[in-house]
């Protein structure tokens, strides 16, 4: 395998540390550009970090006219503002989806990569705000617990664990697929987390259930949850023609696309799985960030969280 191919298929501990330098563009804070995903009245808002109140001062042009202190602007009958700043520590856990769910694509990268790769980004991202980083990396057999640290070594840690984990996938693993360590990681994030933490989940949501959805409004309640729910295109429209193999490390299955009789009920069923997803999590309540593995993660997340063309 040539090393173009080698990373879409796998991931190396150099290429998640490179993206330090593509993690820009986009934010986490609470203030959003208008036309972010997480801005508006139609999408759940950040709740950020606190607000500390720092001093009261003559007001400028630019001033935000809700800051103004309106009993000081009657006594000093000159316009005043109250200025806040952000309270500097606001720690990220990430849990990372590296199942054998997530070890399948048809474009351009594995859903595993393209996980690990968004995961990447975040991590950088929070770690230039100034906040701590941890994670939760699971897979069908093992849930990887990294406790929140503001430094380079302990993002290596991460991506370490993140690499081993992904370079461990392979269509004939001995373990079984096993839905439900998604709900085993977000329990571990949330005793991990307490509170005031943003909790970012990487996954294809695959065995989401109704602990599912428990678990993650209990972690809402005192937290920021953020969904990066990832999917590859075939799930949408499938290719024109070939053959496509799957497997769930058991079994293995090769379709004919080219027939019509074999792709239409692929087609309906990996389009229903994927609506049924995107409703579950919306009635969550949380912001979602649809990624697919056809494109580059960075744009598709500048797209999302940053200002759109």
């Amino acid at each position: 395998m040539d090393s173009a191919m080698d990373a879409r298929v796998r991931v190396s501990l150099p290429d998640l540390a490179r993206l330090e330098h593509k993690a820009s563009g986009f934010s986490f804070l609470p203030r959003q550009p208008i036309t972010s995903l997480l801005a508006g009245r139609h999408a759940s808002r950040l709740r950020g970090r606190g607000l500390n109140f720092e001093e009261i001062r003559d007001y400028l042009p630019g001033d935000d006219i809700r800051n103004i202190d309106w009993k000081v602007t009657a006594r000093l009958r000159k316009p005043h503002v109250r200025v806040y700043t952000e309270e500097r520590d606001r720690p990220a856990i990430l849990i990372v989806d590296q199942r054998i769910s997530m070890f399948f694509g048809s474009r351009m990268y594995m859903k595993s990569v393209t996980a690990a790769h968004v995961a990447a980004l975040a991590a950088w991202r929070v770690f230039s705000s100034g906040d701590r980083v941890g994670a939760v990396v699971f897979n069908d057999s093992e849930v990887r617990q990294i406790s929140p640290l503001r430094s380079r070594r302990r993002l290596m840690e991460i991506f370490g664990a993140i690499e081993r984990q992904n370079r461990a996938l392979r269509a004939d693993a001995p373990e079984r697929s096993r839905p439900e360590m998604l709900n085993e990681a977000i329990e571990r994030a949330f005793r991990l987390a307490g509170h005031d933490h943003l909790l970012v989940i990487v996954s294809d949501f695959a065995g989401g259930d109704e602990k599912t959805r428990q678990n993650i409004l209990r972690a809402a309640r005192h937290n920021d949850v953020l969904a990066a729910l990832v999917y590859d295109p075939s799930a949408r429209e499938l290719p024109g023609d070939g053959r496509l193999v799957v497997t769930e490390g058991e079994l293995q299955v090769e379709w004919n696309l080219g027939d019509r009789r074999v792709r239409n009920p692929i087609s309906e069923f990996a389009a229903d799985r994927l609506r049924a997803v995107e409703e579950f999590l919306r009635k969550l309540g949380i912001p979602v960030l649809p990624i697919d593995t056809g494109s580059d993660p960075v744009e598709q997340i500048r797209m999302l969280l940053g200002r759109r063309t």
